[in-house]
């Protein structure tokens, strides 16, 4: 266990963020036993033009011009670092050489930041941990100097086009860089050891309270009472990079006494899409965090019909920790890193392989089998994946 340290974590999040953060929940788990400053990223340039009049812009206009404070004290040991400098938008410049140049420019302004955060709280020793922010990451070891310093990889950001631009030249270093490479899916481990020896798996975390229904008290909504027959269901943002739309068309014309629920913002291409014209599918709209649980409950069987390509192939889906706290029947499509769940979910590779796995799912689910979903969902706990990323770090301090 990593106890009584300072621990500075950076990330691609700011606090204020409206939607699910891990690190935001790695920052907490670490805040039990340790003194933590969560730095958000600093306002760029184009962003602060672009969005002034958004409310959370306003707010960093005002901490830049010294208004506001720049440290917000979040719990007893938890503090949230409002970068007050300014950085160049700089992911237009196509020339890496002139970029790198730029963006370490970038990366010292955002480090005389921190390091002014670190000398106010009185922070000493500090363990540095980021979460996936590759371009400000790549120097950070440099200007603050930390005893030790953790990449944290859960994603494959470098397929994202935002950070594909750089970040397929700029990662590699940055991974090779740090003393310890945690990730949470196996595919990354694969990834990340080619770069650095000491890449290590340490799971994901969920916060399966949210979706605990031990006494039955969680409500099913009222917009499932309109619906008659088996409901296949999905809850989290339905976008085309990740979803698989012609999957789901497949599926609804396929069984039309099956009503496909999704509940989730829409992208572009799912508001145009042919699923608002198929009787069967419901589109429930993006809900709060608090109530997903409820709308999960409302599912016969829960699905993910994730697209298979390179930003979803390694990536840990934390959706399914969900309906399975939930005891519900899981059908999802097959990637490596699904292969943890074999045992508790159907996994399917075709579209015919949806259609009989949810038919499947429907009649083989049992109050048993239910039960098995619960206890399996509630090992993966932040505490339980913290843990093992302590252990990590832990090791790597000892070798150092």
């Amino acid at each position: 266990m990593i106890k009584g340290r300072d621990i500075i974590i950076v990330g691609i999040q700011p606090w204020d963020i409206e939607i699910g953060s891990n690190c935001k929940n790695i920052a907490t788990e670490f805040a039990k036993d340790n003194r933590v400053l969560y730095v958000n990223p600093p306002l760029d340039r184009i962003t602060r033009y672009k969005q002034k009049h958004k409310e959370s812009i306003q707010k960093r206009i005002k901490i830049s011009k010294e208004q506001q404070s720049d440290i917000e004290k979040i719990d007893k040991n938890l503090w949230n670092l409002y970068p007050k400098t300014l950085i160049e938008s700089i992911n237009w410049v196509p020339n890496h050489q002139l970029y790198n140049i730029l963006n370490k420019r970038n990366t010292k302004l955002f480090a005389e930041n921190i390091k002014s955060a670190i000398s106010r709280l009185g922070f000493k020793n500090v363990l540095l941990f980021n979460d996936s922010s590759m371009f400000l990451g790549l120097h950070l070891k440099d200007y603050l100097q930390p005893e030790l310093y953790t990449y944290y990889v859960r994603d494959n950001l470098v397929k994202v086009p935002y950070w594909k631009k750089h970040g397929e030249q700029l990662e590699p270093k940055v991974i090779a860089n740090a003393d310890v490479v945690v990730n949470n899916s196996e595919y990354y481990v694969d990834y990340t050891s080619k770069y650095n020896q000491n890449s290590i798996m340490v799971g994901q975390g969920c916060d399966v309270t949210m979706f605990d229904d031990s006494e039955g008290n969680i409500p099913v909504p009222e917009e499932f009472k309109t619906i008659n027959g088996p409901v296949i269901g999905y809850v989290g943002s339905l976008t085309t990079l990740r979803l698989d739309i012609e999957l789901i068309a497949f599926i609804a014309k396929q069984r039309q006494d099956w009503n496909i629920v999704l509940v989730g913002p829409e992208d572009e291409n799912f508001k145009q899409s042919s699923l608002h014209q198929l009787q069967n599918v419901h589109f429930f709209g993006n809900k709060p965090a608090d109530q997903l649980a409820s709308y999960i409950k409302g599912f016969d069987v829960a699905i993910n019909p994730q697209v298979v390509n390179e930003i979803t192939i390694g990536n840990y889906p934390r959706k399914i920790d969900e309906y399975l706290a939930m005891g519900k029947p899981v059908v999802a499509t097959k990637t490596k890193a699904m292969q943890m769940f074999k045992d508790f979910a159907y996994l399917g590779e075709t579209k015919d392989d949806y259609v009989t796995l949810i038919e499947k799912a429907l009649t083989e689910h049992s109050a048993t089998k239910a039960k098995q979903h619960i206890e399996f969902a509630n090992k993966h706990t932040w505490t339980n994946s913290v843990k093992d990323i302590y252990l990590a770090m832990e090791s790597t301090l000892k070798r150092m």
